[in-house]
Parts: C-alpha cells; structure tokens; sequence
C-alpha cells in the first residue's frame, strides 16, 4: 500500500511540474489581453496613484502560491505631464482579495 501511495505522489509531482513548465511556483506567461488581467493592471494603477491613467498591459506573468501573484508591466498616462510611462507592479490575489505589492517606474522604454 505505502508503495502505491508513494507512485502516485510522485505521478503527480511530476505531472504538476510538467504543466508549469518544469518551474513549479515560478513566473509563467500570461495573455497580456485578458480582461481579468486588464483589470488587476487598472486596480494597480489606481491603488498606487490617482493621477495615473491606466492605458494597456504591456506584459504579465502570473506565479501560483497561496493565491496567485502578477507581475505585470503597464502603460499609464501621467495626469501631471500627459505622457505615457511604463511601470511594473506586482499584485497578490486570493479569491476577490486583491493587495499591490510593488509598484516602479521602469527607466527604459518597453
């Protein structure tokens, strides 16, 4: 029994790592257009400056853990001087919890 236990554990490992790309817990690519996606990428805006106007999600990546963690880079217009500047944040979900983790100015264009 203790044999057939530990065979399919390891069958699920295996599986499981295989269908995270071999990273079990490690950033994984996301569509950047997906509307669930959008709308972290304006909670974010909005949660770190009002004077920010969200524009698009340039980039996003997501990483399972007690929940699930974005990083993602964004497009904003800067209300003050009416430019568009990226940035990345990182936001944790848990069901309908949201909270922003990080969120900076990226120095070069994306």
């Amino acid at each position: 029994m203790a044999k057939h236990c530990l065979l399919l554990c390891s069958l699920f490992l295996l599986a499981t790592t295989a269908a995270y790309g071999g990273r079990l817990g490690g950033w994984q690519p996301i569509s950047s257009s997906d509307p669930h996606v959008k709308a972290i990428g304006r909670f974010a805006v909005h949660t770190h400056n009002a004077t920010l106007e969200f524009d698009s999600v340039l980039k996003a990546e997501r990483q399972v853990v007690s929940g699930y963690k974005y990083r993602l880079v964004l497009a904003a217009v800067d209300g003050g001087e009416g430019r568009t500047k990226h940035y990345q944040a990182i936001v944790y979900e848990k069901g309908w919890n949201h909270k922003l983790l990080s969120f900076k100015p990226l120095l070069k264009s994306f």
